[in-house]
């Protein structure tokens, strides 16, 4: 057994040496030890990570399993729960197959998946693992991060390859008509249905049915389709017999449906059989590193489009696309690329003034705002150094966004009324928002209602 006191030599030790089980602190003398949790689990050996920690909150626990926890213990611990936990991923070790990320994956169907970063990584480890299953699929995730892309990729990389990939997108089906475009509908079954039509789950026979913003599906016809998924057969409206349909199910959101099967807007059965698998897609500002490769995707793409030359970068470019915090996500900063591949047109070099006006409008406020706290901006040179010397820039950007966020959500909780509402206004889900509460030593409290 090797000991490491603190977050920097626990993933240098991990990346040098192999392991098959980390007991993880989630308070460390040098940070969060659950904002390391990815680095330990992507070294080499992908270990399994046990978190241990003080606190018992619940929605540390659940951050940290959907962060890839193999277990989440409570201290004070005894060495029968320890061991019992430590045997049982030791077993799980003996008998898996250890993984090699991407590897059963068409690199061709994921031209327009960009990126390298841990979270990525992570995200294509588990379209991987639901491409290779035909359950169903409940992907979340932020406006614009990427949800039908990667509903697509699982599509293209499982044994239904080929065949329909029929999108819903529930949020804008009329109610009145929901049933009869996805159950389709007999001749005379109403007002106006001159002929038969088939419904978009028959059409799915033998591909996939992809449900977008499935947290749209009206109550009224919730049930009838649970009944579809349990039973693959229908009745179309107007219809007698019934009609089976083989799909695979594929669903996207960017509601938390279990706020919304507490206030009986969706129905927990329906829930629980969409999420057979679970993806949680990372929003862009959480990623940041993957934004050059993102931009060279598609500007390379744009300009193939167009018929231009292809496009250089000053060094500026990719800061100034590093500093927007895109709450749109990846569709934001695609359409941000188009329109300065349109600006730049037979211009050889992309410069901040191609992007968009607001964007550059955004920062230049922001900057200003900034520089008239001066008093509140980072330190960038260590107490006590020369002119000269600076800390790299990773350690100077990872301390300016931690003083950004920590008065970022100072000002969230004396703004938000509930938790829910702050979750609205930050765009983060909740665990999301309780973890970086406790990263910043902040209280989940929130201003009294008038």
């Amino acid at each position: 057994m090797t000991v490491a006191r603190t977050l920097s030599e626990g993933v240098s030790l991990a990346g040098s040496m192999p392991a098959d089980v980390i007991f993880h602190n989630a308070d460390m003398p040098d940070g969060n030890g659950l904002d390391m949790l990815p680095a330990l689990i992507d070294t080499p050996s992908f270990p399994e990570v046990i978190l241990l920690t003080d606190s018992g909150d619940p929605d540390q626990a659940e951050h940290a399993i959907k962060m890839g926890a193999w277990d989440y213990v409570e201290r004070p611990v005894t060495t029968r729960s320890m061991t019992l936990s430590l045997v049982r991923a030791i077993q799980y070790r003996a008998k898996k197959i250890l993984k090699q990320p991407h590897t059963t994956l068409n690199e061709e169907t994921l031209q327009d998946i960009a990126g390298d970063s841990p979270q990525m990584k992570r995200s294509l480890d588990r379209l991987a693992l639901c491409a290779n299953s035909d359950a169903n699929v409940l992907i979340t995730g932020e406006t614009g991060t990427g949800k039908e892309l990667f509903a697509w990729a699982i599509h293209n990389n499982s044994r239904r390859a080929g065949k329909r990939f029929v999108v819903v997108d529930c949020a804008a089906l009329p109610e009145t008509l929901v049933e009869s475009i996805l159950f389709g509908y007999e001749r005379g079954a109403f007002t106006g249905a001159e002929k038969s039509q088939s419904g978009l789950i028959k059409r799915a026979d033998g591909g996939t049915l992809f449900l977008d913003e499935v947290g749209e599906l009206p109550l009224s016809v919730q049930r009838s389709f649970l009944r579809v998924l349990q039973e693959h057969k229908f009745r179309q409206i107007g219809g007698g017999a019934h009609l089976r349909s083989d799909f695979r199910l594929i669903a996207a959101t960017n509601r938390d449906l279990d706020t919304m099967v507490h206030r009986h807007r969706f129905r927990k059965d329906l829930l629980f059989r969409l999420r057979a698998f679970t993806m949680e897609l990372p929003p862009l500002r959480q990623r940041i590193e993957d934004i050059p490769a993102i931009a060279i995707h598609h500007v390379d793409r744009f300009c193939h489009s167009y018929g231009l030359v292809a496009k250089t970068f000053s060094p500026e470019f990719f800061e100034v696309l590093s500093r927007y915090q895109w709450p749109g996500n990846v569709r934001e900063l695609v359409n941000a690329l188009e329109r300065a591949v349109s600006a730049a047109r037979h211009e050889p070099v992309l410069f901040p003034k191609h992007l968009p006006v607001y964007i550059r409008v955004h920062l230049a406020r922001a900057s200003v705002e900034q520089g008239q706290g001066g008093a509140d901006l980072p330190i960038i040179r260590p107490e006590g150094a020369d002119g000269a010397t600076l800390p790299r820039l990773i350690e100077a950007r990872e301390a300016a966004i931690a003083q950004v966020e920590q008065r970022y959500l100072k000002e969230l909780m004396a703004m938000a009324a509930d938790m829910e509402q702050a979750c609205t206004i930050s765009g983060l889900s909740r665990s999301r928002l309780y973890a970086l509460l406790k990263k910043h030593n902040l209280p989940s409290c929130f201003r009294l209602p008038s």
